[in-house]
């Protein structure tokens, strides 16, 4: 686990390497804001640092919990004022108990955070917390308090910031400073953090949002609580930012308690609806922490006490760790309990898939589409079930629509690629594993697959395809741009 965040934190320095060897130019430095940091400002921003993100870390695409974050996030953030820009969210996975926003409405939560609270309503607290950091502007307004004057200098304190996010503390989170302090030519240090007045501002209004969305505002304290309590059992590097950052934390719950006493008696008997929630969960402890953790995890409950879930969790661990018959079993608990649940459907099927029974896979898959057809999960392997069966036609369809649910998986479209060559579709084969190269940042073998399918290409419609593939791989420079429209202009 240490390990982990370790390789998590010396990513980011990477990252920053390479970003600001990117950034730092004279096109760059030109490009001052000698003003206010606008709206606009705030959007390129965003934007850029997020397409670092999505290139360089860890980016969850399991359409189940992508869609549930989402989906979360959307509840709450339609009750916060309207925005000039739309809320983006990102689940990246990182075992830290962190959430946070950047300007341009870019929110990032970590898998972390997901696994260790109790209810949605706690991790809808951390979201409203953070959606209201981004509509009262606080990261913006601390940089224009900075006198930030070029993208450059923004995007060097905004990477300096998320490296002490990252970090929590100790070397990295100093490095993330230094990093942020060359950026801004010698200001205060102080401002790379939100002030105490930020966060009380960002508790009481997301407590406002998290009441809209619906929620037991209880929860936000006891979230707080939890992250409190947690600190003890965890090491440095994974103290949640609102510890690490701000030790006053006793205080905070404090007035956010005084807040109860002036609210109406019947919110506060709201009550959870953690199904869904615990389903997520149940994936990122079985799917993605270590399996000694996880397997330690689900044992230390109870046979007789354990559920549905816990039966699930265990029979994917037992999956990952080659051990066929425990798992197999775990599934048959599962399903016994919960004979109706889309997602011990599915990945019951999924296991049988992987083990190469497809007589037992594919009604199972079939079951869990007919119950919810929009799972781009189940899709996947109902693909993959058709095309181990060579029966292409079907596979492709479903492939392509399970490519249309979820655009951007480097999976997905290399196993489309490959069916559609093994059924003879070679420019189509060729340009699916040119965008699965793409989404892999294997640049060079996206380059390979490019030229291939260049030399396959024979109607209008294909070089068109073409074009808009070669436009993705081979971007023209942001000055190369500017010149052409500069040269348009002239003209």
């Amino acid at each position: 686990m240490n390990f982990r965040n370790k390789l998590f934190r010396q990513t980011i320095v990477l990252i920053l390497i390479f970003f600001f060897s990117f950034w730092m130019t004279p096109q760059a430095m030109a490009n001052s804001l000698f003003g206010e940091f606008t709206v606009k400002d705030e959007i390129k921003l965003g934007k850029e640092f997020n397409k670092m993100v999505h290139n360089k870390l860890p980016v969850i695409l399991d359409p189940q919990i992508d869609d549930y974050v989402k989906k979360l996030v959307a509840r709450v953030a339609e009750h916060i004022p309207p925005q000039p820009f739309p809320i983006t969210t990102t689940v990246i996975q990182n075992n830290s108990m962190n959430a946070f926003a950047i300007p341009g409405g870019y929110v990032y939560v970590y898998t972390g955070l997901i696994l260790n609270m109790k209810h949605e309503s706690e991790l809808a607290a951390v979201i409203g917390h953070e959606l209201a950091h981004v509509t009262l502007r606080h990261a913006a307004r601390r940089m224009e308090k900075m006198k930030l004057v070029n993208l450059a200098s923004m995007l060097g304190t905004l990477a300096g910031m998320m490296v002490g996010i990252a970090g929590g503390g100790g070397n990295m989170g100093n490095l993330g400073q230094a990093i942020a302090m060359g950026s801004m030519g010698g200001a205060q240090s102080a401002y790379l953090t939100y002030t105490q007045e930020n966060e009380r501002e960002a508790d009481h209004l997301g407590m406002n949002y998290l009441i809209e969305a619906g929620y037991n505002p209880k929860r936000m304290v006891d979230g707080f609580k939890l992250m409190k309590q947690r600190q003890w059992h965890m090491s440095s590097t994974n103290i949640p930012t609102y510890l690490s950052t701000h030790p006053g934390i006793d205080a905070r719950i404090g007035y956010l308690e005084d807040r109860f006493t002036r609210m109406p008696p019947e919110i506060f008997k709201r009550r959870d609806d953690d199904a869904d929630f615990f389903k997520v969960q149940t994936l990122i402890r079985a799917r993605l922490t270590s399996t000694d953790v996880a397997l330690a995890y689900y044992k230390s409950i109870p046979e007789s006490k354990r559920n549905c879930l816990d039966h699930l969790g265990l029979a994917i661990i037992y999956s990952r760790i080659k051990q066929k018959n425990k798992a197999e079993q775990e599934f048959k608990k599962a399903h016994e309990l919960c004979p109706e649940d889309t997602l011990i459907l599915r990945e019951e099927g999924r296991f049988y898939f992987n083990v190469g029974d497809m007589d037992k896979a594919s009604p199972l898959l079939r079951e869990a589409y007919i119950r919810n057809p929009t799972d781009a999960m189940t899709l996947f392997f109902l693909a993959r079930t058709e095309g181990v069966r060579k029966n292409y036609k079907q596979a492709i369809l479903t492939m392509r629509r399970v490519a249309e649910m979820v655009p951007h998986d480097q999976e997905i479209h290399y196993h489309l690629g490959r069916m559609l060559g093994e059924s003879g579709h070679y420019f189509q084969a060729h340009t699916q594993l040119a965008y699965a190269a793409l989404y892999g940042h294997d640049m060079k073998q996206a380059k390979f697959h490019l030229r291939k399918a260049e030399g396959l290409a024979k109607t209008q419609k294909q070089r068109d395809e073409l074009k808009k593939l070669e436009d993705i791989i081979n971007p023209k420079p942001p000055e190369d741009q500017g010149d052409e429209s500069d040269k348009k202009k002239s003209d």
